[in-house]
């Protein structure tokens, strides 16, 4: 009789592990069928010594991802345009070629498109139902399988479980969270 009742909470662990495993699958082949969304993102980046705040709007159509900046206000109308590995950033229609994109550079206007890959194709290290202030949320957290946990890059990303919207993701180096994402009127389709 003691063991069943110590085996019990293990199981009801086990069987929400499960749950939020289904969920963030489901997630996966809806993220991987995904041809378009729109977003609003408010993105901190931490360089070590500085840490610079972003407000950005996002669309993405097929290969192509559109990040436009809406904060800080001096810079407000940058735009940078993205197709699969190539880049230019625009403003006020004048258009700056900046080249091939490595798949390993890390910038707040490379944040989505590495959130949405994480979310697409990311070794699933971890996923739980998390219980938050307001509501609870779907965690995955994506890592190299090869590597500790806390060491080269982690995403962890947060989905709301009934709409299956990114809610907020980070980006982590070596234990270091070196990009913060928090993301609001996440809409799929056009």
């Amino acid at each position: 009789m003691i063991l069943s009742l110590l085996l019990l909470p293990s199981c009801g662990g086990m069987e929400e592990r499960n749950q939020a495993e289904e969920l963030a699958l489901t997630i996966r082949g809806e993220y991987l069928a995904l041809d378009s969304l729109s977003a609003s993102m408010d993105i901190t980046a931490d360089y070590g010594a500085r840490v610079y705040d972003f407000a950005l709007t996002a669309a993405v159509s097929g290969e192509e991802t559109v990040l436009t900046l809406t904060e800080p206000e001096w810079a407000a109308g940058l735009t940078a345009r993205i197709t699969g590995e190539e880049g230019t950033l625009e403003y006020d229609s004048l258009i700056l070629e900046t080249g091939p994109l490595d798949g390993e550079d890390l910038s707040p206007m490379s944040a989505l498109p590495q959130l949405l890959e994480a979310a697409r194709s990311g070794y699933m290290a971890e996923c739980s139902l998390e219980e938050g202030e307001q509501r609870t949320l779907l965690q995955v957290r994506y890592a190299d399988p090869d590597q500790a946990p806390g060491e080269g890059r982690e995403t962890t990303l947060w989905f709301d479980p009934d709409t299956h919207a990114l809610v907020e993701g980070e980006i982590s180096v070596d234990g270091l969270r070196v990009i913060r994402c928090a993301i609001s009127e996440f809409t799929i389709g056009s």
